[in-house]
């Protein structure tokens, strides 16, 4: 738990230098969803190449410029396209476009094996921690259930903060962190279940 600890200061850290010294995005004009994207595009990109500038705004562009980009199936329980191969341990996905919010994330290996565990529903066996950026934020249906499509009777969706995701080996402890995702600080996305993982804002 303390070495945890330590890495999730120094991703932290990191990254809220990193955007200190990043001007902040310019909205881009509203265009045509098949038109060049002069900016990360969200729900409007269709095209690979509108897809794979959202997919690369998610992480610090030293990690980005040389991952792996893939796109969602086009439907439930089909192969992920490949839209650019990488040269790095990093793969980049643009926003999913099952939630509301604009959701591009870049994942390493381990983190990977997570997410493709989830998406089969499987338990993840990771041989080290996952470490996943999001620094768009997004959009999550349930802290809770990991496996929720739409927010429960008389809740919304959970917009999340621009924020760095840590996939642990182990159990994470609730007495280090909450799961309170308007605490400001980490808290922990679906708790008490193997998709257990741990929430850094940055901004």
């Amino acid at each position: 738990m303390k070495q945890l600890a330590i890495v999730v200061t120094l991703l932290a850290f990191g990254v809220s230098v990193f955007a200190q010294g990043t001007p902040a995005p310019t909205p881009a004009p509203k265009t045509p969803a098949t038109a060049p994207q002069a900016a990360p595009a969200s729900k409007g990109a269709k095209t690979k190449e509108g897809k794979t500038q959202n997919a690369v705004s998610a992480a610090p562009r030293s990690i980005a410029k040389d991952a792996t980009i893939m796109d969602y199936p086009e439907k439930a329980g089909g192969e992920m396209a490949v839209l650019r191969k990488g040269t790095n341990d990093w793969t980049c996905l643009p926003d999913d476009p099952s939630t509301p919010g604009n959701d591009p994330m870049c994942m390493d290996k381990n983190a990977m094996a997570w997410a493709e565990a989830w998406m089969t529903k499987k338990e993840p066996k990771l041989t080290g921690p996952g470490i996943g950026y999001m620094l768009q934020g997004g959009s999550t249906a349930s802290n809770s259930d990991p496996f929720a499509k739409k927010p429960a009777a008389g809740e919304k969706w959970l917009k999340e903060a621009p924020h760095i995701m840590v996939f642990p080996t182990s159990k994470l402890d609730p007495n280090v962190y909450s799961s309170d995702p308007n605490s400001g600080k980490p808290w922990i996305m679906w708790g008490g279940t193997p998709y257990e993982h741990l929430m850094v804002p940055v901004k």
